[in-house]
């Protein structure tokens, strides 16, 4: 592999890592093309495991034979950028998580049927849009025996460079897709639905007729307002988590967790 040591912020090859947005990473009129961001040798190793493609390499000039070592032999021909700390935080508006990122190739959209054909639990993510909750979902989700994730066009990229981070990888692990339609067209394919919502008529998150379906889509809304009420009523079931404390509700990522477990497939 080539390394190339720079000493500008404007080498050619390296605005990847730099001057291009997510929205430019991610190339919505040539999703063929798209590229997202890997942080930190496990998550890059992660990735690759799952049969991402690497395109290029930015790595601090001292880990090169150190913590990238391993990273760099895995990724073949691909060219290695190279520099001081400071030069690559620079470049890149902040400090590298243990001094690697790799750009990787998007992988191809997939369809909902495909993703969810043997699957017995999975996860909507309906309009959620902070980076942090998506990654810390996608980490619960493969943890705790989800089989597949969509995400309404309205939620944030599961690809977006700090999701892939703070999920340690697990966007990898799990398959996902985007849900182009309604959580309607889920029931076509087998699945009883779950909205979880705070309403008069929901039920704790551990009766037992809703743990005991077989093929079953759990519903997270939205930080701020939760789910739409188009969402709530078209559910076959709306769910709560029991609270205390007088405390009304917890965070989506929180609350996607314990409703993971509570709701786990039992055989």
């Amino acid at each position: 592999m080539p390394v190339i040591e720079i000493n500008t912020l404007d080498h050619p090859g390296v605005e990847v890592f730099s001057s291009l947005t997510e929205a430019m990473l991610r190339n919505r009129l040539d999703p063929s093309k798209g590229i997202f961001i890997a942080e930190s040798p496990k998550v890059i190793n992660v990735a690759l495991d799952s049969g991402m493609q690497p395109l290029s390499l930015l790595c601090e000039k001292r880990h090169l034979e150190g913590d990238a070592k391993e990273i760099i032999s895995r990724c073949g021909d691909i060219p290695v950028y190279t520099g001081s700390r400071e030069l690559l935080a620079a470049l890149t508006g902040y400090t590298l998580t243990r001094g690697v990122l790799c750009a990787m190739r998007r992988p191809a959209p997939r369809d909902v049927a495909e993703i969810c054909g043997g699957a017995k639990r999975v996860v909507v993510i309906d309009s959620v849009v902070d980076t942090t909750n998506i990654g810390a979902i996608f980490r619960s989700a493969a943890a705790l025996g989800i089989d597949a994730v969509l995400l309404t066009p309205t939620s944030c990229d599961p690809l977006n460079r700090r999701a892939v981070r703070v999920s340690m990888g697990s966007v990898f692990l799990v398959p996902w897709t985007w849900l182009p339609g309604s959580t309607d067209d889920l029931k076509a394919l087998g699945f009883k639905t779950v909205a979880m919502a705070l309403t008069d008529n929901s039920v704790p998150i551990d009766d037992a007729t809703l743990c005991s379906e077989p093929r079953l889509a759990i519903i997270m809304g939205t930080e701020g307002d939760g789910l739409a009420q188009e969402a709530i009523t078209s559910a076959d079931y709306v769910a709560r988590i029991p609270m205390s404390h007088c405390v009304d509700s917890l965070n989506v990522a929180a609350a996607a967790a314990v409703s993971f477990w509570q709701l786990r497939a039992r055989d």
